[in-house]
């Protein structure tokens, strides 16, 4: 239940996102399309609920428990700079607004950016454990949040892969290819 739960709570958050964004800049509702976009945190809101009432309830704590918690890391160290990116684009799109601006793919601007995207990703990894340890606390009986504790693990290995990746960026920054004019 808590695995269809997830999957209801990210097509809620693009439905309450494209609508805010459609409402804002196609009916011209700038306050009821910003406040539809900033009630995105209330499906987590519902997600965390959920998850911890599952629990509490007897559910045989399963990985899909542990997803709900990554994935409220994820939503909160990713979903504003989601939220701008579907708003720059869509602006530009069908209200005249300015053209994004394309992300760097070479030097040291692409290197910053990897940073700061490995900063973000540790952001909802910190999130997400504390979220984690929360629920193993709460449960209280190592043996049944065994798939939470792996999960924690798996994920610091995925942190860990992410570090080498992004910061390489930084030490051996990719070249932009010489033109063969």
């Amino acid at each position: 239940m808590i695995g269809w739960l997830i999957v209801a709570c990210e097509i809620g958050f693009w439905i309450f996102l494209l609508a805010g964004l459609f409402v804002r800049y196609i009916l011209g509702l700038k306050k009821l399309g910003v406040g539809l976009m900033l009630s995105t945190p209330v499906i987590d809101l519902v997600l965390i609920i959920a998850t911890v009432l599952d629990i509490h309830n007897g559910a045989e704590v399963t990985v899909f428990h542990g997803l709900a918690a990554i994935y409220l890391g994820v939503t909160i160290a990713y979903g504003h700079s989601m939220i701008k990116w579907a708003d720059e684009r869509f602006a530009y799109r069908f209200a005249g607004g300015p053209k994004p601006v394309k992300a760097a793919k070479f030097g040291m601007e692409r290197a910053k950016r990897e940073r700061v995207g490995w900063f973000r990703h540790l952001m909802a990894y910190a999130i997400g454990n504390l979220i984690l340890a929360g629920m193993i606390l709460f449960i209280g009986d190592w043996g049944e949040t065994e798939p939470l504790f792996n999960l924690s693990k798996t994920w610091t290995t995925v942190l860990v892969i992410d570090f080498a990746i992004s910061f390489s960026y930084t030490i051996w920054p990719r070249k932009e290819p010489k033109s063969s004019n």
